[in-house]
């Protein structure tokens, strides 16, 4: 399938992966270098009173689909952080990036993992930013009005230009 041209630049797709159980967040993003042509956002979300490997099943099934829908070139993946005050969740994390990272190999997409900071760093400037800083950071690298909701796809879209702005 030939890619759609952007000017006299080839178009590349990059997909955005923010991993969690409850919601993990999706940012797809076409274009090229800093140019962007069209992006889109959403979240999976699964239910608590379903059982783990249910819930993991619906996000690696629907990140397949997805994948074989669109062809991104590159799937960016945060990378795996854990809090030493909720090692549970870091552990929790780490099983939602598993099958991310599976559906990705699966799909034969080039997969990146971006630590969250990295990509603080690169859209604010300061590895600190706060969430909101990250979503204003996104919102205007997309020329989007208005919040990015929820914060989950806020986070799988900057993770998106990340791939975008160094890998393209």
């Amino acid at each position: 399938m030939p890619r759609e041209s952007f000017g006299n630049y080839e178009m590349v797709t990059i997909l955005g992966l923010d991993p969690g159980l409850a919601r993990t967040g999706i940012g797809l993003v076409r274009g090229r270098g800093t140019t962007i042509s069209s992006y889109s956002f959403g979240c999976i979300e699964t239910s608590k009173e379903a059982a783990l490997p249910e819930r993991l099943n619906k996000i690696y099934g629907q990140v397949s689909e997805l994948l074989t829908g669109e062809k991104p070139d590159l799937m960016v993946v945060e990378d795996i952080f854990s809090l030493r005050e909720y090692p549970r969740s870091g552990i929790m994390l780490g099983k939602v990036t598993g099958v991310l990272l599976l559906a990705g190999c699966q799909q034969g997409v080039l997969v990146r993992e971006v630590a969250v900071r990295e990509a603080k760093k690169v859209l604010t400037g300061s590895g600190s930013a706060s969430k909101n800083q990250l979503e204003r950071a996104v919102r205007h690298a997309l020329g989007h009005e208005g919040a990015i909701r929820p914060d989950h796809a806020s986070d799988a879209l900057a993770l998106a230009l990340i791939g975008l702005f160094r890998f393209s």
